[in-house]
């Protein structure tokens, strides 16, 4: 006795197919839940998140004193702030506003990522992890060696 399906093999293919797209796009939609522009802790900086190859990075984009003035000893007054602190001297020109500060992130699963971010007030890199408390909180959590060993700064998106 022949068992005959209800659903042809060519419908069952298709449906497989396409559970197999949707399956794949979720992924990528919570990889990329991170992706935006973010208010840092105190408001005073806004930094856009995107893919960079099959990673994540961040710079800023905007801050809200870009700008030396006269009573910073940095810099001279209206001329956009530099890097000053960076480790390498070749770097110590660039300017503040534009910096890549989040590098290589790797989207871990579960609304979480690591990777490396750059201080531009200390010039230090510590190994972080960002994490999305929902879809408009964002924690960056940045460490020496252990994650126990670090400072959690909470960033809201950027209407």
């Amino acid at each position: 006795m022949k068992i005959r399906s209800i659903y042809p093999i060519s419908e069952i293919v298709i449906f497989l197919m396409l559970c197999g797209v949707f399956t794949i796009n979720a992924g990528a939609a919570d990889g990329d839940g991170v992706v935006g522009v973010w208010n840092s802790e105190h408001h005073d900086a806004k930094i856009e998140i995107f893919g960079c190859g099959s990673k994540y990075c961040g710079k800023i984009v905007w801050m809200d004193e870009p700008r030396y003035t006269a009573e910073d000893k940095e810099g001279r007054p209206g001329d956009l702030k530099l890097d000053t602190k960076n480790p390498d001297p070749a770097l110590r020109n660039k300017t503040i506003l534009g910096l890549q500060i989040l590098n290589n992130f790797t989207f871990e699963g579960a609304n979480r990522w690591t990777g490396k971010v750059y201080d531009p007030e200390s010039g230090n890199t510590y190994h972080a992890t960002l994490s999305l408390g929902s879809a408009d909180q964002l924690h960056l959590r940045g460490y020496i060696l252990i994650p126990l060993l670090g400072r959690t700064s909470t960033w809201t998106r950027a209407k």
